[in-house]
Formats: C-alpha cells, sequence, structure tokens
C-alpha cells in the first residue's frame, strides 16, 4: 500500500472535500475519496476527470484549482496501446516471406476460417513481420495441420 505524501497543505484532498459537500449525492467523488484515502494518490485520469467536475461546481478557489491543473501537468502521460503493441517492421527476407505466406496458404485452403492463421496472414500484409514465437506457432500448425 502506498503511503500518503504529508505536505502541509492538501489541496486535492480540500478539492475532495470541497467537491463532496457541494454534490453529496455524487458516486465520482465518493469514489475518488475513497481511493484517494486508500492510496493517498489519484491517477493522471483521475485528476483530470476530477478537475473537470470541479469546474462545473465553480465555487472553488481558483488557486486550488490552478494547483490542481499544475499537479496534473507534472504527471507523466502514459500511452497504454504504444506499451502494449509490439510492432515490428519487416526486414527485407523476400525467400522467408514468401515461405511463411506458402505455409498459410496452404493452411487456409485446408481451414479457411482458423482464427489464428488468418490474424498471422493479416500480420505479414500489413508489413509487419512475425515474432520468433509466432513462427514457431506457424510451424507447428503446418505440422498438425498439413499431414
Amino acid at each position: 500500500m502506498m503511503q500518503k505524501k504529508r505536505s502541509e497543505v492538501d489541496v486535492i484532498g480540500k478539492i475532495l472535500d470541497a467537491c463532496y459537500e457541494a454534490r453529496p449525492d455524487a458516486l465520482f467523488f465518493m469514489s475518488l475519496m475513497h481511493q484517494y484515502e486508500e492510496r493517498g494518490s489519484l491517477s493522471k485520469k483521475q485528476l483530470e476527470g476530477l478537475h473537470q467536475k470541479a469546474v462545473k461546481i465553480g465555487t472553488l478557489p481558483e488557486n486550488w484549482m490552478a494547483t490542481l491543473e499544475a499537479t496534473i501537468l507534472k504527471m507523466p502521460t502514459r500511452y497504454k496501446a504504444a506499451a502494449n503493441e509490439i510492432t515490428i517492421q519487416r526486414t527485407d527476407n523476400s525467400a522467408e516471406i514468401l515461405e511463411l505466406q506458402h505455409t498459410i496458404q496452404a493452411i487456409l485452403d485446408k481451414y479457411p476460417e482458423h482464427k489464428r492463421i488468418l490474424f498471422l496472414k493479416a500480420r505479414l500484409e500489413n508489413n509487419r513481420e512475425l515474432l520468433p514465437a509466432e513462427k514457431t506457432e506457424l510451424e507447428k500448425f503446418r505440422k498438425l495441420l498439413l499431414k
């Protein structure tokens, strides 16, 4: 469990309290307050959401809002899609690529709706090199399906 940063002025906590007082029925604020108390911090997306909702309330001091904006700007932006997607551009191995395409087509001739093989074919058509694990998998399918 993360420890809450100890500072003299907890602006995020004050903003959460003020938003909750203004809208005690809003589950969003209750959820953020609970998480802030448990973990001691909020993610950048959560702080951005808090900022959007707090602006709509309109009764919060400008300096609190400025501090919240500065806190958001200091935090790093993370891109999940970029971290999860490994894109390797194809190198010029035309003989290997032709062999892979031939194997894929042979399997698809026999099993035209094989989803994994269709996926591998799409990767090749989009100029993406197959990963070593995918090449091994394709070879395994070739041995199992094309006897």
